[in-house]
């Protein structure tokens, strides 16, 4: 079983690698489920299939793909991208060879960004989305916090409102014995970091207030009450810039309440884009 793979929840996961960008970038997408198309973007700390997941995966075919440099054994793929248009150009491609003219769109964090860009980029291709805590503004008086100069112990308070949750215990590892697995989980995490962070720092506006207009998809701005990363501000910040949005505030969580709250998020989300 994969790294990106590991958790408990992960039976029946399927794993495939995808060719893009004149077969120079290689995608891993990890799918489960029945139903409509349900594609998922991951944050900026890696891959992890996590019960949140495996909740939509009850009602959606969830695709997951790993974003390009995040593969293991492809890391360097991500040279081939000089930005974050090509990295949308990249998706549009992998959702072609996926066999999805549309679908749902989920998206946490930078992958939230993500899912926003391509959905402005291509409206035809997003049905519905639901963005979870998502970067791509940015407002001078509520500075989002660059986790990328933060000790492992301050992101993990940044990260989760409950630093010792289930969640936060499988994303920052202790060694216990298990020292080369937790180093190995931290190099990923450090790399995933540094291979997402080329497309949004110094700062994550990257011009989407100019282009958030052409998404036409009803919108779920899910936030954590106690998110400490983004600060929830942000949620009205997108509202106002998209045609149709609902804002869905979740207490006592942080920047991840999917991971904090799997079951809760993962009804509210599953609600909205069933509609």
């Amino acid at each position: 079983m994969s790294a990106a793979i590991g958790t408990a929840s992960a039976s029946d996961v399927q794993e495939r690698t995808v060719t893009v960008w004149q077969e120079r970038v290689r995608i891993r997408v990890l799918s489960k489920g029945r139903g409509p198309s349900l594609v998922f973007f991951h944050g900026p700390w890696g891959l992890t299939w996590d019960p949140f997941l495996d909740e939509l995966a009850q009602h959606f075919t969830v695709h997951a793909p790993e974003h390009p440099g995040t593969t293991p054994d492809a890391q360097d793929d991500v040279y081939h991208l000089d930005g974050l248009w090509d990295l949308v150009l990249c998706y549009d491609e992998l959702m072609s060879a996926l066999g999805i003219t549309s679908a749902v769109l989920v998206g946490h964090s930078f992958g939230g960004m993500v899912a926003c860009e391509l959905a402005a980029a291509y409206p035809e291709r997003t049905r519905r989305q639901a963005l979870i805590a998502p970067l791509g503004f940015w407002r001078d008086p509520d500075r989002i916090v660059n986790w990328m100069m933060l000790e492992p112990g301050d992101l993990r308070r940044h990260i989760f409102r409950d630093a010792e949750c289930d969640a936060a215990r499988r994303m920052f590892p202790r060694a216990d014995g298990q020292e080369a697995e937790a180093a190995a989980a931290r190099v990923r995490m450090i790399w995933a970091m540094g291979t997402t962070g080329k497309f949004i720092w110094p700062i994550p506006d990257k011009g989407l207030k100019k282009r958030i207009h052409r998404v036409g998809a009803p919108t779920l701005l899910v936030w954590g009450r106690e998110d400490r990363l983004v600060p929830p501000v942000y949620a009205d910040e997108f509202a106002k810039h998209l045609r149709d949005a609902r804002v869905q505030i979740v207490g006592d969580v942080g920047h991840a309440p999917q991971l904090e709250q799997p079951a809760t998020v993962a009804r509210v989300v599953r609600e909205f884009l069933s509609q």
